[in-house]
């Protein structure tokens, strides 16, 4: 395969190995931190719900779960955003993405105090549009930015933007999820549109962190779980089964809802 600079684009290939479960509810989010591993809860309501087949929750309140790695709940931080499709966390605060409105990213501190919440720039003022994936490195928020079709780059305090790495083109892989960093490169997964899991074909695109050139492309082994979350963990990537997939019946992957390890073979 070539990327668009014609260079050669590596290609590898993944399996999944199962480590443990996520809370009830929907993991969409994973943040690693030398405390645990931090997972994002999605709930569906509103006009969502009503298109997943699924009943009102009963609270709207999407919770960040901090777990150990036997996976047991060490901390809580509950947050008021909305089908929460990623998260981050730094400078003392979880960094939960929305993907339905209000929009934009939810800065809540240890405490479940909302700091701030802002649209994803470069956008309407009251709509920057959905996300499917953030990451703290450096000081820096990192956004995988649906409206924009690319993974920026923020200045969590300006909330300037500054650099931006363009989503992966495949015309197969059309769906875009969480993003992770890996030793000045970053990962993201990918996937094609499709009704069933059966039929998905997710994979893990791996860009050059300086110019966001494709390095690599790695397909997952059939069979593997859904991957919705990313995080990486000396030296290990990880990433969560949400059980809710767009055109799939829901709980349609038999992993749903667990955390995962992702091996390259």
């Amino acid at each position: 395969a070539q990327s668009s600079g014609g260079q050669k684009v590596a290609k590898r290939r993944a399996r999944t190995k199962k480590l443990f479960k996520a809370p009830p509810g929907y993991p969409n989010g994973l943040a690693a931190t030398k405390e645990g591993l931090w997972v994002a809860e999605q709930k569906l309501s509103g006009m969502q719900a009503t298109a997943y087949g699924m009943p009102e929750p009963r609270s709207l309140t999407e919770e960040a779960w901090l777990m150990d790695w036997n996976g047991k709940v060490v901390k809580t931080v509950s947050t008021p955003s909305r089908n929460t499709s990623g998260m981050a966390v730094g400078d003392g605060c979880v960094w939960m993405v929305a993907n339905a409105p209000p929009q934009g990213v939810f800065q809540v501190d240890m405490n479940s105090k909302l700091i701030s919440h802002r649209q994803i720039p470069l956008g309407p003022a009251d709509n920057g549009g959905g996300c499917h994936g953030a990451h703290w490195q450096d000081g820096k928020l990192w956004i995988a930015a649906l409206r924009l079709r690319g993974n920026i780059r923020v200045d969590p305090k300006t909330w300037t933007p500054d650099f931006m790495i363009p989503f992966y083109q495949a015309p197969d892989r059309v769906r875009y999820h969480d993003i992770t960093w890996d030793d000045g490169t970053m990962w993201q997964v990918v996937g094609n549109d499709c009704k069933t899991w059966k039929d998905y074909r997710p994979a893990l695109v791996r860009y050059d962190g300086v110019t966001g050139r494709v390095l690599e492309v790695v397909d997952f082994e059939p069979g593997s779980c859904d991957p919705h979350g990313l995080a990486m963990w000396d030296g290990k990537l990880i990433s969560c089964d949400a059980g809710i997939h767009p055109g799939w019946r829901n709980l349609d992957s038999p992993t749903a809802g667990w955390v995962f390890q992702i091996d390259l073979v």
